[in-house]
């Protein structure tokens, strides 16, 4: 049980220059017996309200560094302060706040919500059980206009869509990943990296980009490229929710229309998910 959508904005003040970390928390527990479903007995219970002035008093007194910090605080303070937990996730996102710049200047007490995915973590801890960290990125929608196609794929009596070797690619991307054993890392740092790691993977070189024979093929260039990169990562899921885009036909207008006009096709839309590791994690 636990208090979903705690949301808050945390205001930091380094003399006329703010930084602002507008969150949403969900934290979840597991007491060590189960006698509130049981019998009724509420004595263990730490009520939900109590849940929620916790994550508040925690952001006010140790600020959110990174939100994989913050998400460890909740974690690490529940497992000291309550015998009675057995178990803890914090979930925490964060609304994509940016600095204001005017002429290139950045503005010290203004921003602008920039809506190019959401950062998202988990931290999880059983009672004498490993610190469990994951991070990603959701809601992140990416667009090429070119360097895609697919083709060459399995035909039978029910298929009807047609090959294409040049088409729009595009869709809304998921993303998460799990840290080894959890050191003293740069979590925003490798945030970032691996945000950069996505963005390259997708689009290729910015002169020319790179061709994509499938969605498929796109999600595992994102994931080869990050494990190759970013060695805290160990297991990297990702799901690709694709938007399709069909050239709208004008020829009764009297006019060719070369890909210029398309509409989207919302319903329904293909997916593809892919989950990757290093070797060693799934011998483990």
């Amino acid at each position: 049980y636990g208090k979903n959508t705690i949301k808050f904005l945390r205001l930091h003040r380094e003399g006329k220059k703010h930084f602002v970390k507008e969150v949403e928390v969900c934290a979840h527990l597991r007491l060590t017996s189960a006698q509130e479903y049981l019998e009724g007995n509420n004595s263990l219970v730490i009520p939900t309200d109590t849940i929620k002035n916790i994550v508040l008093v925690l952001a006010k007194k140790n600020g959110i560094p990174s939100l994989e910090e913050f998400a460890i605080d909740i974690c690490n303070h529940f497992m000291t302060t309550f015998c009675q937990v057995a178990y803890v996730k914090a979930y925490v996102q964060e609304v994509p706040w940016q600095r204001l710049h005017e002429d290139g200047v950045p503005h010290v007490h203004s921003f602008i919500c920039v809506p190019d995915g959401i950062r998202f973590c988990e931290a999880e801890q059983c009672r004498n059980g490993p610190l469990i960290v994951f991070a990603g990125i959701k809601d992140l929608k990416l667009m090429k206009t070119t360097q895609s196609g697919f083709e060459g794929f399995y035909k039978n009596e029910h298929t009807t869509l047609p090959e294409r070797h040049d088409r729009i690619l595009c869709g809304e991307l998921f993303c998460k990943w799990s840290y080894g054993e959890c050191k003293d890392f740069d979590f925003n740092c490798i945030w970032k990296k691996i945000r950069e790691c996505i963005l390259e993977a997708f689009a290729g070189p910015p002169d020319c980009g790179e061709y994509s024979p499938s969605y498929q093929k796109t999600v595992n260039c994102i994931q080869m490229l990050v494990l190759s990169r970013v060695s805290q990562v160990q297991v990297i899921e990702v799901v690709l929710n694709n938007t399709f885009y069909n050239v709208v036909d004008m020829k009764n207008l009297g006019l060719t229309n070369d890909k210029e006009v398309l509409v989207p096709v919302e319903a329904p839309y293909g997916s593809c998910a892919c989950t990757l590791g290093r070797k060693k994690f799934f011998e483990v």
